[in-house]
């Protein structure tokens, strides 16, 4: 089922989802299944398959020169989207990136993944190569995620990459693309990143999930300032609960995001990660029951790979 349709029939219920990190080489299903089982009693609308392109390593080789190597740390986002589909019978939601894809990969992925039952995507453009400034695609890749909007949107057309194909039946893909409560990173201003957020939502995307925030009051000012720019698709925002005490820095740092005061403040005050991680239960839980009275259709909580914290919060909010 498309997620805008479960949004349809919620009757007024905030929906459960959440994202999953694919497992690294040599893992098997199991791996994922330690995270999804204990959360399947909340009966999720979704579950979110995030994609990491390829990096690049550096090795010395005996003559002395360098060499530099292009690797996957972890299996693929079809296979494992697949696989939870048919084990679980929930709706998936694979992420589609720009990085290290040609146009002619993503619609083979896409294909794919329609043929599979799979009709839910989030696009988005992806994260630069490691330890490289600069967002760098593939020749003949996208650019950005309103180009990866455009060309879902084509195949939803019955328009392919290859314009002599008969017959080319359209797909039926629900498009979702990201939002951020606290601006992206590299948008000049809130006014920009909203207007080019709008430009996704007018190419065909059908609904909005945001970054990770601590204060919902960024969520909310965020949710208004789209709602005045004309984007009336549903805005779910997406929850992350801080869970060890390196990620007071590690998180602003990696994804441009301020921490409030009163969670910084407390948060210094644990003397261990075991303390930090109810800390950030806690402060997951006041942040869900609010979101939820303020009537969002979806809390989407983003689980790193781990979900015992995510099933406290969920017990005590649905």
């Amino acid at each position: 089922m498309r997620l805008t349709d479960h949004i349809a029939r919620r009757n007024g219920k905030t929906l459960f989802s959440f994202e999953l990190l694919p497992p690294l080489k040599g893992e098997n299903f199991e791996s994922i299944s330690q995270t999804i089982d204990p959360l399947i009693e909340f009966k999720p609308a979704a579950i979110d398959v995030t994609y990491h392109r390829e990096e690049i390593i550096y090795k010395e080789r005996e003559d002395g020169l360098i060499e530099k190597r292009t690797v996957r740390k972890r299996p693929g986002t079809v296979g494992i989207s697949a696989a939870i589909r048919f084990k679980y019978n929930i709706d998936v939601v694979p992420h589609i990136i720009c990085g290290g894809f040609t146009r002619e990969e993503t619609e083979n992925a896409l294909i794919d993944l329609y043929f599979l039952g799979i009709h839910n995507l989030l696009l988005i453009r992806g994260d630069n190569p490691v330890g490289e400034k600069v967002f760098r695609p593939e020749p003949n890749g996208n650019h950005y995620a309103l180009e990866l909007v455009k060309q879902a949107v084509n195949m939803n057309q019955g328009i392919y990459l290859e314009e002599e194909i008969v017959n080319a039946h359209p797909t039926g893909f629900c498009i979702g693309v990201a939002g951020y409560p606290e601006k992206h990173a590299e948008a000049p201003n809130m006014a920009a990143d909203i207007a080019h957020l709008k430009e996704k939502v007018d190419a065909g995307a059908s609904y909005v999930v945001t970054q990770m925030f601590f204060d919902n009051a960024a969520f909310f000012r965020f949710e208004k300032a789209c709602r005045e720019a004309g984007i009336t698709v549903p805005i779910i925002p997406g929850i992350k609960p801080l869970s060890t005490k390196s990620q007071l820095s590690a998180l602003p740092k990696t994804f441009s995001i301020d921490l409030p005061e009163a969670l910084f403040k407390e948060a210094e005050k644990c003397s261990n990660n075991q303390q930090i991680r109810q800390l950030g239960v806690e402060w997951a839980v006041a942040q869900s029951r609010e979101l939820i009275q303020a009537g969002v259709p979806v809390l989407h909580f983003y689980t790193m790979g781990k979900s015992d914290n995510i099933r406290k919060i969920a017990e005590s909010v649905f």
